[in-house]
């Protein structure tokens, strides 16, 4: 079993050192705090004139990811007496930061008080029933400013937004989480009398006055039929929704290419574009498949 512990808690960069070690057999069954030990013995070795380290000031942690995609991690801290084998998988990273370590029993009861105390404010605290206000306030007052949404939200197919912003979409439940209200007032813990919470893409047409709209599907069709020399993005927006990809995520990443590139109307290059990218695709999946063969 091997792993690689690396020491950057510094923001001088001439003193963060990474060390590769081959953990002997009697290691794995072994508490975590053997690695930390021998890490500072090797570290205090090479820079014991300029920055000496204390095992009693430092703690090991490992970077976890908490998203299928690992596009988000946290730093979970290991206990001096964690088990190597049990808590670290093979050629895993370790880091040493400041900060003194604590056992496992001491991690379980800060847990227990932070539990209890999280109960404590709920018992005293409630939502606030604002559209998009993320806090939480106290039973009866007094009540914060706050900044929310006007009207419910809308979760549509993929996308998600505010009715009252419609033009700040997002596809992603953090990415949805902070869009910023549009509107101050005072938070509240009651909810109006029939007060609609969620809507859908029906619910927020049938809101809007004045004719009805069509479907995004009834307008490409009517704007095929009527110009038969439809440009070549309007025929790829269609298709790529035959194959699973919707109309509002194919919009979205048109207006990103928009953004990129300054261009205003120039609908023939992003389609250029789309296209370059679905080809490379087909490239990689070519090559797999020859790999696989």
């Amino acid at each position: 079993m091997k792993v690689v512990l690396h020491y950057e808690d510094n923001e001088d960069s001439s003193l963060h050192k990474s060390l590769r070690i081959t953990l002997p057999k009697k290691w794995k069954t072994g508490p975590s705090s053997r690695l930390l030990t021998q890490f500072v013995e090797s570290y205090n070795a090479s820079f014991q004139e300029k920055n000496e380290l204390t095992e009693s000031s430092l703690h090991l942690a490992m970077r976890v990811p908490i998203s299928s995609a690992n596009e988000r991690i946290e730093i979970k801290a290991l206990s001096s007496d964690d088990i190597v084998i049990e808590t670290i998988a093979d050629r895993s990273d370790v880091y040493i930061l400041h900060g003194p370590s604590q056992t496992k029993a001491e991690v379980g009861e800060e847990i227990k008080k932070i539990e209890e105390e999280k109960r404590l404010e709920r018992e005293r605290t409630v939502p606030c029933t604002n559209f998009g206000c993320k806090m939480r306030i106290p039973k009866g007052g007094p009540y914060p400013a706050c900044r929310h949404h006007a009207a419910p939200p809308v979760f549509h197919e993929t996308a998600k937004f505010w009715s009252c912003c419609p033009n700040k979409k997002a596809y992603d439940w953090d990415d949805f989480q902070s869009i910023p209200g549009c509107k101050m007032g005072v938070c509240s813990e009651n909810k109006e009398n029939n007060q609609t919470q969620v809507l859908g893409g029906c619910d927020l047409r049938e809101k809007n006055e004045g004719p009805k709209l069509k479907s995004i599907d009834d307008f490409n069709k009517d704007e095929v039929d009527n110009n038969a020399t439809a440009t070549v993005l309007s025929r790829l927006r269609n298709i790529t929704k035959e194959i699973g990809v919707e109309n509002e995520l194919f919009d979205q990443v048109v207006v990103g290419i928009k953004k990129k590139n300054g261009v205003a109307d120039d609908e023939d290059s992003i389609a250029l574009e789309i296209g370059m990218k679905i080809k490379d695709m087909f490239k990689g999946i070519a090559v797999e498949n020859l790999r696989l063969n």
